[in-house]
């Protein structure tokens, strides 16, 4: 008799095989294709430890999988198709929002009726980049430097102090700087200080002076600053180019600055090096501070204020031009504290020079020995604009002692 199987067996073993399927973990069909893959990469990840994995001991860093990316290579993207599939999703999902805000969120430009440049585009992503660079590495990079700079200044001060002129003044005046030259200095530094104490309340006073002030007299206060940065930035700007003109012919490198480069001008060791009207330091600032940073921080201050003719201020430019005057001016900050040191406390007689404007005969021969030597081969004029010398204003020539 020939055996037969039950057709009710077939549809038993049918139905556990399925229950079987469906109990099984998702991943598990996964796991077992990938399992030969694990086993030939094993030997090469035996050398890691296993705590290595643990999120208790070994914390994800901050930005670790951030990577570079050109905030103008945005991509180009399928607006109607997108809106098709929306249309379609709506009926699936209703409710499920989330391409409309990807849409609004895409750096494309769509219809609106506001005449402004990018009113198309409801939100910029690159924005949130540009302040994360603004709050994060300019403000506390920046913040340190402004910091640490004049720390350093100062604790050289309390170690060297003011240097003193070590020769007796003979009452004998030199005109250093004609009324135009210290009205152009002048103009310069007050506007570059007002420059610089309004950026910094407006870079660094929400962390220092929001706590003290609160927010409403610190949005006043910072509201009033920006008007005024906004005013007195072209005032700074024309200044540094008449600047320019008038001190470039005295600010040509000479064989002489090495000399002074190498022995820091004699601030450490106190020895004397000869230098011509303006030594390298002062070349140094004129150049790198003046000119460089100077121009940096006009060009990107105008851009700014949306005053340069025939450009177009989309945010990308604004961002850019953002990022870039914040770094000059921090660096031009810190630049600038070391020609002020100099130029007040740190060197006797220095600031009356720029003061007055005329400087006695052993101060010029201590300081600026080449230039006094000029002076007194008839190379330079004595006195270049005319002008009465200190102590005539007072009614009397002043002695030797009170210059």
């Amino acid at each position: 008799m020939k055996p037969t199987l039950n057709p009710g067996w077939f549809r038993y073993l049918a139905g556990v095989a399925c229950a079987l399927a469906l109990l099984a973990p998702p991943g598990a069909a996964r796991a077992q294709a990938q399992a030969p893959a694990q086993s030939a990469s094993a030997p090469q990840a035996a050398g890691v430890p296993a705590e290595a994995n643990n999120p208790a001991t070994h914390p994800a860093q901050p930005f670790a999988g951030i990577a570079s990316e050109n905030i103008f290579n945005v991509p180009r993207r399928d607006i109607a198709a997108e809106a098709q599939a929306q249309q379609a999703r709506s009926k699936e999902q209703p409710g499920n929002n989330a391409p409309v805000w990807r849409e609004a969120n895409s750096d494309q430009a769509h219809y609106s009726s506001l005449p402004a440049k990018e009113a198309g585009v409801l939100i910029q992503r690159t924005g949130q980049k540009w302040r994360l660079l603004r709050n994060g590495v300019i403000t506390v990079w920046g913040g340190w430097l402004i910091v640490v700079v004049p720390a350093a200044i100062l604790a050289f001060f309390f170690w060297r102090g003011t240097i003193p002129l070590k020769t007796l003044r003979t009452g004998r005046m030199i005109q250093r700087f004609t009324p135009l030259e210290r009205m152009v200095h002048w103009t310069m530094a007050i506007s570059f200080v007002t420059l610089a104490v309004s950026g910094i309340v407006m870079l660094f006073g929400k962390h220092f002076l929001l706590p003290l002030m609160g927010h409403t007299l610190f949005g006043w206060l910072t509201y009033l600053l920006k008007n005024v940065h906004n005013i007195v930035g072209p005032v700074f700007t024309l200044s540094v180019i008449v600047g320019f003109v008038i001190f470039v012919r005295d600010n040509f490198p000479a064989r002489e600055d090495w000399q002074w480069l190498i022995k820091l001008g004699g601030l450490v060791s106190g020895k004397h090096v000869p230098s011509g009207r303006f030594n390298a330091g002062e070349k140094a600032w004129f150049w790198g501070g003046l000119v460089v940073f100077g121009l940096i921080l006009s060009a990107s201050g105008w851009v700014l204020d949306m005053i340069v003719p025939g450009m177009d201020f989309y945010r990308a430019t604004m961002q850019v031009a953002n990022v870039i005057h914040g770094i000059a001016a921090v660096l031009m900050i810190a630049m600038a504290c070391g020609h002020i040191y100099m130029g007040t406390i740190g060197m006797e007689g220095a600031y009356r020079a720029m003061r007055d404007g005329w400087v006695d005969e052993a101060w010029a021969k201590e300081h600026h020995e080449l230039w006094y030597d000029d002076i007194k081969a008839g190379k330079i004029a004595a006195q270049r604009a005319a002008e009465p010398e200190p102590g005539e204003r007072a009614g009397g020539r002043a002695s030797p002692g009170e210059v």
